[in-house]
């Protein structure tokens, strides 16, 4: 049940961001162009999500259990450290440069071309070198203890 549910939401927020629009890198570009031909499209999506997961955080807030029945994990960090700070600028600058971020490039692979399959292979990529230099790191803190 629980992937047959992950596989709905997956596929009504990958047609969400089809019908939106949000799966043309140029509409993202159009909306960081603020000196060029800016196109607020983009903000009225984001600012719809906001609304969405403002009302979605404050329910699921009060409850102990999702709707499957599971126990509710909300994020509960505060802190805004030097880690969140970098890799924010490395993920908007990712998103500036080619337009994409994980889940528009995820729904632009079914079109089959060549840039939203580079820049998952990339993305992926960073994913797995961020774990490598996880992992090294936290085997040298142990080491040191």
């Amino acid at each position: 049940m629980h992937i047959l549910s992950a596989f709905i939401v997956g596929l009504a927020f990958g047609i969400g961001l089809i019908v939106s629009g949000m799966t043309d890198p140029s509409k993202v570009i159009g909306f960081l162009d603020l000196a060029g031909n800016w196109d607020p499209s983009l903000a009225f999506v984001m600012g719809g999500a906001i609304l969405v997961g403002l009302f979605a955080f404050r329910i699921a807030g009060r409850r102990e259990r999702s709707l499957l029945g599971e126990a509710m994990r909300l994020p509960t960090a505060t802190r805004i450290d030097r880690r969140l700070v970098l890799g924010s600028l490395a993920f908007g600058a990712g998103w500036g440069l080619a337009g994409y971020c994980p889940g528009p490039a995820l729904s632009s692979l079914a079109t089959g071309g060549a840039k939203p399959l580079l820049f998952t292979a990339a993305m992926l990529a960073g994913m797995g070198l961020f774990e490598l230099f996880e992992r090294l790191g936290s085997t040298r803190a142990a080491g040191k203890a």
